[in-house]
Parts: C-alpha cells; structure tokens; sequence
C-alpha cells in the first residue's frame, strides 16, 4: 500500500511514536502546530470520516478517548483541541483517517 500513515504504522517510515494499542498508533508531528501535536491513526486503513459507519463506533470512541489518555500524559490540563479534517475542503492532506491532539498554548478561534 502507498499510504504513509501505513507505512509508518506498519514501521517502514520512522517515525516518533508516542502511543500505541491494538486499534491505534499515535506520533508526533513532524511540522507542529503547537508544543503539543500528535496524530492518532487507526491501525486498519480508512481513507477518512466520510467513509466511517454504525459499524465504526467503538474505533471512533477509542480514537477520542486515546487522545483524552495522551493529554493528561502530556500535562495538558489547561485545555487541548482535537481535530478531524475531512476530505480537501476540510483541509486533510493524508487519506487516512487520523485525529490531530493539539496543546501546550493558548489556540486561537476560529482556525485557519
């Protein structure tokens, strides 16, 4: 498959990892956003949230709470934003689903 986020799941690209379990692996972005900016992939390849159904609930709840579970490890308890862009509009850039967990300064609204 020539996805990079399977690639770097599967190991074959580096990458910093910071959390791991049978459903996800979460990194650490290589062009941060904030002091905090990791990326959380479901381990099963799907392209974005578009595609997700009834039958993804418990991944879609395990993606969110992974990201709660990485900001209290990361000290994040004055606030974080979690972020799921979709499709080309919606500013994703890899076709793989993944949730953005950005902390560590105060975040603007609206973004960008």
């Amino acid at each position: 498959m020539s996805c990079i986020f399977c690639k770097i799941i599967e190991g074959s690209i580096p990458s910093t990892a910071v959390h791991q379990d049978e459903l996800t692996y979460a990194f650490a972005d290589i062009d941060p956003k904030a002091p905090v900016h990791v990326l959380i992939a479901p381990r099963e390849h799907i392209s974005s949230l578009a595609e997700m159904n009834g039958d993804h609930r418990e991944l879609l709840g395990h993606l969110l709470l992974t990201a709660a579970e990485i900001a209290r490890k990361k000290g994040l308890g004055k606030g974080y934003r979690v972020v799921v862009n979709t499709g080309d509009d919606g500013g994703q850039s890899v076709d793989h689903l993944h949730v953005h967990l950005l902390g560590g300064r105060p975040l603007a609204w609206p973004p960008g």
